[in-house]
């Protein structure tokens, strides 16, 4: 208990120095900040999930002195308390006739785009408690982005009239569409940080033989059916909904598609597997993925949604029910 109280604190400092040099602004410090869950993860999987829940705290509690509650808040509820639950729901097990029967990975992946949903709405909260102050708030920003990124250097921005815009699209449907676009993509990309660090710290813990439970078959991660129709209820009310009601459907909607595209993902590694064309067909997928992520995922969804529906694993290996 001595070292998990220890390992817990030392992981906290770790992942609060990871959340904290965003501040700087540079590319370096943005990379760095998308792994500060990666030692929460690596405590709570290698040393209990009490380990992580210390790291939370500490790393929490360090922000909170160092900065303000508020840097503190937001780290426990952006990064330190979703790795500690991904954590634990992937240490979870039930007794079974042969062992213990583990938390599929693929109800793992669900909860992560939930928790990317619920993260981006506090986020849009915190940054106006009403809508109409987010959306104000949201839009001085990215105008005063856009005028600067338009200025040479030296020179005084332009006004945002000037941006020398296609003929037809005004500077505030250009900023609407963005506000609008900015939770689905933050959720997105808040789910593929979830699981990049969670595969990160599973595999390290794995080979320091600390992971208790045996590595899973990634290949097999399959999202549970009920997911199917949240997504479809989820995009009817991004459509007709509005205010924050409608920007956490759109985040849901951006989670669930990014979730899907991972699903998407492991079932071509599955039916590709013993195929002599494997290793260019994967090669060729993630190469693309690369360089065209955010047009690619929506494809890597749909075939991952058609692989809940029809079964595609199922069907290859004659398992009924690819689904956990």
């Amino acid at each position: 208990m001595a070292t998990a109280f220890l390992v817990g604190i030392g992981a906290g400092i770790v992942s609060a120095l990871l959340f904290a040099v965003v501040i700087s602004g540079s590319v370096l410090a943005l990379l760095l900040s998308y792994i500060a869950p990666l030692p929460i993860l690596v405590a709570a999987l290698g040393w209990n999930h009490r380990a992580g829940l210390i790291a939370v705290a500490t790393g929490a509690a360090s922000l909170a002195v160092i900065f303000a509650p508020t840097s503190g808040l937001a780290y426990a509820i952006g990064i330190g308390l979703p790795a500690w639950w991904l954590g634990y729901l992937t240490l979870l097990a039930r007794p079974g006739e042969n062992g213990p029967v583990w938390y599929p990975i693929g109800r793992v992946l669900a909860w992560a785009a939930g928790i990317a949903a619920g993260v981006t709405f506090a986020g849009a909260w915190g940054i106006g408690g009403s809508y109409a102050d987010f959306e104000a708030t949201m839009g001085r920003a990215i105008r005063a982005f856009l005028t600067m990124e338009s200025a040479p250097g030296g020179q005084p921005a332009p006004s945002p009239d000037a941006l020398g815009l296609p003929s037809g699209i005004a500077v505030d449907d250009l900023v609407d569409a963005i506000i609008t676009a900015v939770p689905p993509l933050a959720a997105a990309s808040f789910v593929l940080m979830l699981t990049l660090n969670l595969w990160l710290a599973a595999k390290t813990v794995s080979i320091s033989q600390r992971l208790p439970r045996p590595w899973p078959a990634i290949a097999d991660t399959a999202m549970p059916r009920v997911m199917l129709p949240a997504l479809v209820v989820a995009a009817v009310i991004a459509v007709v909904g509005g205010g924050f009601i409608g920007l956490i459907a759109t985040a849901l909607v951006g989670s669930l598609i990014c979730a899907y595209a991972l699903q998407g993902l492991a079932a071509l590694h599955a039916l590709t597997r013993g195929k002599p064309g494997r290793p260019f067909i994967l090669g060729l997928t993630y190469a693309v993925l690369v360089i065209f992520l955010v047009w690619i995922l929506p494809i890597l969804a749909l075939f991952g949604i058609i692989d809940t529906l029809m079964g595609l694993r199922a069907r290859r290996s004659g398992i009924a029910g690819s689904a956990p």
